[in-house]
Protein backbone atom coordinates (compact mmCIF):
# COMPACT_ATOMS: atom_id res chain seq x y z
CA UNK A 1 0.00 0.00 0.00
CA UNK A 2 1.73 2.89 -0.90
CA UNK A 3 2.27 6.09 1.60
CA UNK A 4 0.80 9.15 1.61
CA UNK A 5 2.14 12.47 3.41
CA UNK A 6 0.05 11.94 6.20
CA UNK A 7 1.42 8.93 7.96
CA UNK A 8 5.30 10.17 7.35
CA UNK A 9 6.56 12.93 9.47
CA UNK A 10 9.97 14.46 9.40
CA UNK A 11 10.96 15.07 12.97
CA UNK A 12 14.12 16.56 14.87
CA UNK A 13 16.32 14.26 16.99
CA UNK A 14 16.64 16.08 20.48
CA UNK A 15 19.14 15.59 23.42
CA UNK A 16 19.92 12.11 24.35
CA UNK A 17 18.28 10.68 21.22
CA UNK A 18 14.75 11.60 22.42
CA UNK A 19 12.16 12.05 19.35
CA UNK A 20 8.29 13.10 19.55
CA UNK A 21 6.00 11.55 18.47
CA UNK A 22 3.43 13.53 16.36
CA UNK A 23 -0.20 14.15 18.26
CA UNK A 24 -1.83 12.80 15.61
CA UNK A 25 -0.21 9.91 15.18
CA UNK A 26 -0.15 9.13 19.10
CA UNK A 27 -4.26 10.07 18.55
CA UNK A 28 -4.40 7.04 15.71
CA UNK A 29 -2.71 4.50 17.69
CA UNK A 30 -4.71 5.59 20.94
CA UNK A 31 -1.24 5.99 23.14
CA UNK A 32 -1.46 6.88 26.44
CA UNK A 33 1.41 9.37 28.42
CA UNK A 34 2.72 6.55 30.29
CA UNK A 35 2.41 3.53 27.71
CA UNK A 36 5.44 1.36 26.79
CA UNK A 37 7.09 1.21 23.13
CA UNK A 38 9.23 -1.21 21.37
CA UNK A 39 11.82 0.38 19.28
CA UNK A 40 13.71 -1.76 16.50
CA UNK A 41 16.41 -1.27 14.85
CA UNK A 42 16.30 -3.13 11.22
CA UNK A 43 17.63 -2.73 7.84
CA UNK A 44 19.20 1.32 8.25
CA UNK A 45 15.29 2.33 9.96
CA UNK A 46 13.68 2.62 13.49
CA UNK A 47 10.01 0.64 14.03
CA UNK A 48 8.06 2.36 16.91
CA UNK A 49 5.15 -0.07 18.11
CA UNK A 50 2.87 -0.09 20.94
CA UNK A 51 3.92 -2.98 23.27
CA UNK A 52 0.43 -4.56 24.25
CA UNK A 53 -0.77 -5.30 27.95
CA UNK A 54 -1.46 -8.44 29.25
CA UNK A 55 -5.71 -8.47 29.78
CA UNK A 56 -6.37 -8.58 32.77
CA UNK A 57 -6.99 -12.15 34.19
CA UNK A 58 -4.31 -13.52 32.00
CA UNK A 59 -1.94 -15.67 33.03
CA UNK A 60 0.74 -13.36 32.49
CA UNK A 61 2.14 -13.81 36.71
CA UNK A 62 2.30 -17.41 36.11
CA UNK A 63 4.33 -17.41 32.82
CA UNK A 64 6.64 -15.27 34.40
CA UNK A 65 6.96 -17.23 37.58
CA UNK A 66 7.79 -19.99 35.19
CA UNK A 67 10.34 -18.06 33.43
CA UNK A 68 12.22 -17.55 36.13
CA UNK A 69 11.82 -21.32 38.02
CA UNK A 70 15.95 -22.12 36.64
CA UNK A 71 16.61 -19.03 38.32
CA UNK A 72 15.32 -19.55 41.60
CA UNK A 73 15.99 -23.11 41.67
CA UNK A 74 19.84 -22.35 40.80
CA UNK A 75 19.81 -19.83 43.66
CA UNK A 76 18.51 -22.32 46.66
CA UNK A 77 21.81 -22.13 47.75
CA UNK A 78 21.92 -18.62 48.84
CA UNK A 79 19.75 -16.47 51.39
CA UNK A 80 17.19 -13.47 50.07
CA UNK A 81 19.58 -11.14 52.13
CA UNK A 82 22.25 -12.45 49.85
CA UNK A 83 20.21 -12.44 46.86
CA UNK A 84 19.11 -9.17 47.57
CA UNK A 85 22.38 -7.70 48.54
CA UNK A 86 23.56 -8.77 44.64
CA UNK A 87 20.66 -6.62 42.99
CA UNK A 88 21.42 -3.68 45.09
CA UNK A 89 24.93 -4.14 44.08
CA UNK A 90 24.26 -4.67 40.35
CA UNK A 91 21.58 -1.92 40.63
CA UNK A 92 24.25 0.62 41.70
CA UNK A 93 26.68 -0.60 39.60
CA UNK A 94 24.32 0.05 36.45
CA UNK A 95 23.34 3.48 37.51
CA UNK A 96 27.10 4.32 38.27
CA UNK A 97 27.73 3.08 34.47
CA UNK A 98 24.86 5.38 33.23
CA UNK A 99 25.71 8.15 35.20
CA UNK A 100 29.51 7.91 33.46
CA UNK A 101 27.98 7.38 30.20
CA UNK A 102 25.20 9.84 29.92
Amino acid sequence: MPRSRSDSRVVRQLRHGQITIPKDFRAALGLEPDDLLRVTLGEGKLEVAPVKAMAKGSDWAKRLHDLFAPMRESLQEYSEAEINAAIDEAVQESRAHRRRSG
